[in-house]
């Protein structure tokens, strides 16, 4: 078989694989309503994936300068989610969806061009964060109507997510570890969950869904804190398993805190 036959087939399969994680939890996010779907669509369903595979041609050093740039750009998910938020409350799916992108691209390049240490990327990840989660909670409890399924969300979320992986694998090579971590991280889910929510429940109740995200994504964040200091002490393999370990317990903690509050009011 030709290296370049190779190259193309496991492509595909990569491409295949991941969206097949990203469409599976995107159905259990859809009937489980937004806080729950939120904590879903917050675990490394698309950049988890995107990051073993570009590990399979990459050593642990190249690994770990990518959570840099991961950082960094995820820190710019934060600014996307509450742009999103925000016109949604009024605007139609082109003009939310459309400048959210735009925001996340604008910040996440802008903070690509300088030169991040761990220390200084994590703490302005943090900060943003931390600065755009109060305006955004306001908007968390709108209710998630029914949803009747259409037959394109599957080909939608699919195409989406392929294109994503195809991007982060086919460029790693030749775009460098910073850039190859800030496409890893593009909140891919949290725009399909836009694409597909919007036109048929409303902005405020897909921005619900996005609002309630906010604290799994800073989970998320510590997802990558420790992609960079556990591949490059314990390599590859270990340090990415450490990473989803924590995502999961994180949001794991979100759901017994979401129930304890549950029960409360209920009592």
């Amino acid at each position: 078989m030709s290296p370049d036959l190779l190259f193309w087939l496991s492509l595909v399969l990569k491409m295949a694989v991941t969206a097949g994680f990203v469409i599976g939890a995107a159905m259990v996010a859809e009937r489980a309503g937004a806080a729950i779907g939120a904590i879903v669509a917050t675990l490394p369903i698309a950049a988890g994936p995107a990051y073993v595979f570009v590990a399979l041609d990459h050593d642990a050093a190249f690994i770990s300068a990518s959570a840099i740039g991961s950082i960094a750009a995820h820190a710019a998910t934060a600014v996307f989610s509450l742009v999103y938020v925000i016109l949604a409350q009024r605007g139609g799916m082109v003009v939310s969806v459309g400048g959210a992108v735009v925001a996340w691209f604008v910040v996440a390049f802008l903070l690509r061009l300088v030169d991040w240490s761990f220390a200084t990327v994590v703490v302005v990840n943090l900060a943003l964060f931390f600065a755009c989660i109060p305006i955004t909670n306001r908007y968390r409890h709108v209710p998630m109507p029914p949803i009747v399924r259409k037959w394109y969300d599957v080909v939608v979320r699919a195409f989406m997510v392929a294109c994503l992986v195809a991007a982060v694998v086919g460029l790693s090579g030749h775009v460098g570890p910073i850039v190859t971590g800030l496409l890893a991280v593009y909140p891919i889910v949290m725009t399909s969950l836009m694409l597909i929510f919007h036109p048929r429940v409303g902005g405020p109740a897909t921005a619900a869904l996005i609002a309630n995200t906010m604290w799994g994504l800073v989970g998320f964040s510590a997802c990558l804190f420790t992609v960079h200091l556990a591949v490059a002490a314990f390599g590859t393999w270990i340090g990415l398993a450490l990473s989803l370990l924590v995502s999961i317990v994180w949001n794991l903690i979100l759901w017994w805190l979401r129930s304890r509050a549950l029960a409360r009011r209920k009592a």
